[in-house]
């Protein structure tokens, strides 16, 4: 059961009514609307609760790096990973020895491919408990405990950590769920030695957006609530909020936007990459089937009541990410190398 889903469900969620904290989450931006400016609401929670809830079929469908990556049609989901992670390597210009932060580390995929790759030693930053401790046994596991530090913290305040301390970080679809992205870049910023760089890939409305449009509006609303995201930045916004620290932007590009043979990034949820198992996850045949046979299994006491509402949050977020992606108006990867002066 250790490695199981309903085993690593059942840990994850504990004593949850999970059907509860579901529909809280579902109705997150509407009180956000409400209390907005007010003091009564706390994103931080909410990005939380997305975490907590969702963290477990993350990995089931995905891997255990869950972000997004530039595809191509002869490559696998897991391939492309790889190699988008491998590119954040060669950029940063990680070498044995330096010290690295990863803003974010979600369960530490990232950050064990750095450390295999590199030699470099990284230090995994998150907020969120389950995720964290999911990590460090995942370092483990993998025999790389010696090489990788975790820190619970938040981003936005990493006081923890003594200013100009490590030689390079990477934010990989962290920073998005900051509520102030200059306040978290300055942080970043400042925890860096003079001349270190700095890696990030954030979720951004493309120059393709309309505000005036209320279809795109309507999508932009649909993806903020799904990924629990206060705000989804414009190119320039990250630019702007990059430049307003300090950071000197080397290269900064929309990775989903590919020249010659690529593939939709948001191609794996809509149909078959991969093996037929790990597409059977991630497409919506899969995931409604999942859904059903979890709905199932929660009737005989085999799932944690509730882990079927979470399936159906997550479809309905898939849902959000490919209309974005249709429509070209939402890319998850605007990826960015920046360098503190020095």
């Amino acid at each position: 059961m250790r490695n199981s889903l309903p085993g690593n469900l059942a840990r994850a969620y504990g004593g949850w009514n999970v059907k509860d904290r579901v529909a809280r989450f579902a109705g997150w931006l509407d009180e956000s609307d409400r209390k907005g400016g007010s003091g009564g609401y706390d994103h931080t929670e909410t990005v939380n609760t997305y975490y907590d809830l969702c963290t477990e079929f993350m990995q089931f469908g995905w891997s255990e790096s869950l972000h997004f990556a530039p595809l191509t049609p002869d490559e696998s989901l897991e391939e492309s990973i790889l190699r988008h992670q491998r590119l954040m390597i060669e950029r940063l210009q990680l070498e044995r020895g330096m010290r690295v932060v990863d803003v974010g580390c979600g369960v530490g995929g990232p950050m064990r491919r750095v450390v295999r790759e590199s030699g470099a030693q990284v230090l995994g930053v998150n907020n969120n408990g389950q995720q964290l401790e999911k990590a460090r046994r995942l370092n483990v596991e993998a025999g790389l405990d010696h090489v990788t530090e975790t820190l619970q913290c938040s981003f936005m305040d990493m006081g923890a950590i003594e200013a100009d301390t490590f030689d390079a970080a990477y934010a990989i679809e962290s920073t998005c769920h900051a509520p102030d992205k200059q306040g978290a870049f300055a942080e970043i910023y400042r925890v860096l030695k003079p001349g270190a760089l700095f890696w990030g890939q954030e979720m951004c409305l493309t120059d393709v957006f309309d505000p005036d449009n209320a279809h795109h509006r309507a999508a932009e609303r649909d993806l903020m609530l799904g990924i629990a995201l206060s705000e989804i930045a414009t190119f320039k916004g990250v630019n702007d909020a990059l430049e307003a620290v300090g950071f000197e932007i080397v290269e900064a590009k929309n990775h989903g936007a590919q020249e010659g043979p690529s593939t939709p990034w948001y191609q794996p949820m809509v149909g078959r990459r991969g093996t037929l198992r790990s597409a059977f996850r991630r497409t919506p045949w899969g995931r409604k089937a999942i859904a059903a046979s979890v709905r199932l299994a929660e009737a005989i006491g085999a799932f944690p009541r509730g882990s079927a509402a979470v399936v159906q949050l997550m479809d309905r977020t898939a849902a959000a990410y490919v209309a974005g992606g249709e429509s070209g108006i939402f890319t998850p990867l605007y990826c960015f190398l920046a360098r503190k002066p020095g």
